[in-house]
């Protein structure tokens, strides 16, 4: 089945007229726009948002409603996975064999990809393009950014992708696929800047992921702020994700059942170690804390450096403030930039969240 792309965008178009969004900006002065999205399957049946065009469907092909989007197979058993609209997550029942091309609302949704994954339902070598694109992501820089992250694409009006079916011809040798992910990738940044969100982003076409939680456990009676911090980050990872809390962060990491983990965070998981190390004691530390921090980190790095499975780690990026009123503020502060500085050594992968933008950092 030959896909091509004759619009990619919102029901208005890419950049939306009117609008005078940065996004849309970017758009216009860049002299690109999107078309309304619309796929043609080879040549001979158009299918949009609501479906086939009027005029009825070719000889061959099976077209079928799902919830949040439609689903086609076509005479050479091709099968292509569309979504109804933005915002939309087209829903195939247990039934259904894997597809081969996946048209989709990834600025909407990019977890659902983890989730089609989870069930099987993406075929080999399959193709997975953004669709209904639009303002919602701050540039089409952005969004190709993104899609790389889960192996998509962001085609441009025009584009083709193919599914190929039992029954297709052989083609041409397709092109490599994207490169693999990191193994190892460190997320740096500071309160509020969008650093856990990036982090989730990276996992979000994984079919299994342990969200590990290793620090202390506040009572939420007594830190009612705390409560609401872990209710929103829990409302905003997909239903499929798993959570494990420990504060053995470094036999999590080890684990090698475990195929992806997104540890949020070490400045937790660091507080704990520092709690139990005995420096906070008063009138004055308990002999050898030091040595008890030092040994946790360790073997920290030590698990994160042999780490089987893809992690993605956040951090904060405590440095770069105020410098802290209190000793035990400096002492917090100076003992996360170590940890920072050794986690980012042995990643793959370091990136710096600044207002939500996203800043590689060179090896």
């Amino acid at each position: 089945m030959d896909v091509e792309l004759a619009g990619t965008a919102g029901p208005a178009g890419w950049p939306r007229p009117g609008c005078r969004c940065a996004c849309c900006g970017y758009a216009l002065a860049a002299g690109r726009s999107r078309r309304p999205a619309q796929a043609i399957l080879d040549g001979v049946l158009r299918i949009g948002p609501d479906g086939p065009a009027p005029g009825g469907i070719p000889p061959g092909y099976q077209v079928s409603a799902r919830p949040g989007g439609w689903e086609v197979t076509g005479p050479d058993g091709g099968r292509l996975l569309a979504a109804a609209g933005p915002g939309t997550v087209p829903v195939p029942p247990d039934s259904a064999a894997p597809y081969g091309v996946l048209l989709l609302d990834l600025a909407g949704n990019p977890f659902q990809l983890g989730e089609l994954a989870r069930r099987g339902l993406i075929a080999p070598g399959a193709q997975a393009a953004a669709w209904f694109m639009d303002d919602r992501v701050s540039s089409e820089a952005e969004l190709a950014r993104r899609c790389a992250l889960w192996g998509a694409t962001a085609p441009a009006d025009g584009g083709r992708l193919t599914a190929a079916g039992p029954g297709s011809a052989p083609g041409p040798v397709p092109a490599p696929g994207p490169a693999p992910p990191p193994a190892r990738t460190l997320v740096l940044g500071g309160a509020r800047s969008g650093k856990s969100a990036e982090a989730e982003l990276r996992l979000a076409a994984e079919p299994a992921v342990i969200y590990l939680a290793s620090g202390p456990v506040p009572d939420p009676g007594a830190d009612p702020d705390w409560a609401r911090r872990v209710a929103a980050h829990q409302a905003r990872r997909p239903a499929h994700w798993a959570t494990a809390e420990t504060r053995d962060a470094a036999r999590a990491l080890r684990d090698p059942g475990i195929p992806a983990i997104l540890w949020d965070g070490a400045g937790t998981w660091l507080a704990s170690v520092l709690d139990g190390s005995g420096c906070w004691d008063q009138p004055a530390p308990r002999a050898g804390w030091e040595g008890r921090v030092a040994a946790a980190v360790d073997e920290l790095v030590g698990a994160w450096r042999q780490a089987p499975g893809r992690v993605v780690a956040v951090s904060d990026e405590a440095g770069s403030g105020v410098i802290p009123a209190t000793a035990a503020g400096r002492l917090f502060r100076d003992q996360l930039g170590l940890l920072n500085q050794r986690l980012a050594a042995e990643s793959e992968e370091a990136v710096l969240v600044v207002a939500g933008r996203v800043i590689t950092l060179p090896g």
